[in-house]
């Protein structure tokens, strides 16, 4: 293993030893890189909706037990067989897709965020609330320098789905946002740069998130259930919640699109087909490809996004998901490792 200092050095470690229950901060054995991969020393790891999502069981079988987190940013500190892609010492970020198959359809059709055998980055591989994580090589990503650890940690699922998300819902000029979080906030300012309208849709009575929305130059913010001022070219769902589709459809003008970006929805309400009629259509958003992170990253050494944060302990993941669950985090929490 070159470049290995690990050996059997132990780890901190947030664990999920089954959904519904809070995480157990363990000591662990450092994993070690197998072929393909590379061992990373995680600096931080941002706290994401899908996370909750796993420890809360509304996502069917994870591994068990289970390390959390894909939105990782840390440093290579060791090589397995075979990597040519990393040197040690590069700082590299793991996002959600953790492998594919690369044989079924899906992924020889170009679209390996629908591969028929895949791995997900802290769902069914141990992710990053953990000093140390390996990670498949071709699937991590370099990290433009213009972004501290900290600031970058949301731009592995936030910024990607947020991208992904964003080029599904077309050249809409006007463009809602419902659920102004994590992801939202990147997709805002991305929108202003190439010149769209945003509109942000917010939770009732959240003006601290409207106001947020209004200061990363959205034209108008609101109330969830409440009309859009004017109608929607697209709109993008970030929040969980069936019942915004029938609103967004509302929303949004003829021809006018709805993109689903959640990997996880309540059920959908039934609703009139009028409010579908005249060439609306409802799409959803499903992982993310590598070509998407080629494609963001290139796109985030230009445009300077701003990611809204906060440090928070490794020790305290579980207070940082409770924050999470009820609504009360404004951009992202980021995970702290010892020591950084």
């Amino acid at each position: 293993m070159a470049g290995s200092s690990a050996g059997c050095r132990r780890m901190q470690a947030m664990q999920l030893d089954w959904p519904g229950t809070p995480l157990v901060l363990r000591d662990l054995p450092v994993p070690q890189p197998g072929p393909g991969e590379i061992l990373i020393r995680v600096h931080c790891c941002a706290v994401c909706r899908t996370d909750l999502h796993v420890v809360d069981g509304e996502l069917p079988d994870p591994k068990l037990p289970l390390i959390p987190g894909h939105e990782i940013v840390g440093k290579v500190a060791a090589l397995g067989p075979g990597v040519d892609r990393f040197a040690v010492g590069a700082r590299v970020g793991v996002p959600w897709l953790g492998r594919a198959c690369g044989t079924c359809t899906f992924c020889r059709g170009g679209r390996e965020n629908l591969c028929d055998a895949p791995g997900f980055t802290g769902y069914t591989i141990d992710g990053g609330y953990a000093e140390w994580t390996v990670a498949d090589a071709r699937f991590c990503f370099a990290i433009p320098d213009r972004y501290d650890d900290v600031a970058a940690a949301p731009l592995l699922c936030a910024g990607l789905i947020g991208y992904r998300a964003l080029r599904k819902a077309g050249d809409a000029r006007r463009l809602g946002l419902y659920g102004f979080g994590a992801a939202a906030h990147i997709v805002a300012q991305i929108a202003r740069a190439e010149g769209r309208e945003v509109y942000a849709f917010v939770r009732p009575g959240d003006a601290a998130a409207a106001d947020f929305a209004l200061s990363l130059g959205a034209v108008w913010a609101g109330p969830s259930d409440a009309p859009a001022p004017d109608p929607l070219d697209a709109a993008i769902l970030f929040a969980p919640v069936g019942a915004l589709v029938p609103a967004a459809l509302r929303a949004v003008a003829k021809g006018g699109r709805v993109v689903a970006a959640g990997i996880h929805m309540s059920d959908i309400p039934s609703f009139p087909y009028s409010i579908l009629w005249q060439e609306r259509e409802i799409v959803s958003v499903a992982n993310l490809t590598r070509a998407d992170g080629e494609g963001f990253f290139a796109l985030a050494e230009h445009v300077p996004i701003r990611t809204e944060t906060e440090r928070v302990p490794l020790a305290q993941a579980n207070a940082a998901l409770d924050r999470l669950r009820a609504g009360r985090l404004t951009g992202a929490a980021v995970l702290t490792m010892p020591g950084f």
